[in-house]
C-alpha cells in the first residue's frame, strides 16, 4: 500500500487552517465587536452638529471675586502717578481711594461673570459708590467694565430688570 504523501499533507494543511480559524475566530470577533462599539460610541458621543466642546461654569467663591477686585484696584492704582484709582466721570478724570468692598453686593450673574459694589473716596471728601463687572475666564478674573454708579449717594443711574436681564437705566 502506498501513501500519496502530497494528498495526506495537503488534508493535514487543511485541518491546521480549519484549527486556526475555529481558535482565532472568538478572537478576531472580539476586535471586530469592540471597533464597532469604539467607532459608534464616539458617534453618538458627538452632537448633530461638530463644535466646540461645552465648557462647564467655573466655580469661583465670593472671597476670591472680592480678592480679584481689590487686587485690580490696587495694581491699577500702583500705576498711577499719585497711587489712586482712575475712573471718568461726567468727562472727567477722577483720582479715588478705596473705602469698602461691599461683600453683600457680590452677585453671580452667570455664565461666569460677577458684579461688585465698591466704596471709593475723592480727594474732596465725595464719596463714590462704583460698580464693577468681572468676567472669568480660563481661570482668570478679568474686569470687563468699571462705572461711577453714585456720587455722595445720588445715583446715576438705576437697574431695571428687562425680560429677566438687568440692565441700566438713566435717572429721570
Amino acid at each position: 500500500m502506498q501513501i500519496d504523501m502530497s494528498c495526506a499533507k495537503a488534508a493535514y494543511e487543511t485541518k491546521v487552517q480549519q484549527l486556526y480559524i475555529s481558535m482565532n475566530t472568538p478572537l478576531i470577533l472580539a476586535v471586530l465587536v469592540a471597533s464597532v462599539f469604539l467607532i459608534s460610541g464616539s458617534l453618538l458621543a458627538t452632537d448633530e452638529h461638530p463644535g466646540p466642546p461645552q465648557q462647564q461654569p467655573l466655580v469661583v467663591s465670593d472671597a476670591e471675586v472680592f480678592a480679584g477686585v481689590k487686587k485690580y484696584i490696587y495694581t491699577y492704582a500702583q500705576k498711577s502717578a499719585d497711587k489712586k484709582f482712575h475712573i471718568q466721570s461726567g468727562g472727567k478724570d477722577v483720582a479715588l481711594d478705596l473705602i469698602t468692598i461691599h461683600a453683600d453686593r457680590l452677585s453671580d450673574l452667570g455664565e461666569n461673570k460677577h458684579f461688585v459694589c465698591v466704596d471709593m473716596k475723592a480727594a474732596n471728601g465725595s464719596m463714590y459708590d462704583v460698580d464693577f463687572f468681572i468676567s472669568v475666564r480660563s481661570g482668570t478674573l478679568s474686569v470687563t467694565e468699571a462705572s461711577v454708579h453714585k456720587i455722595n449717594g445720588k445715583p446715576l443711574y438705576n437697574w431695571k430688570e428687562q425680560n429677566g436681564i438687568l440692565r441700566k437705566v438713566k435717572v429721570s
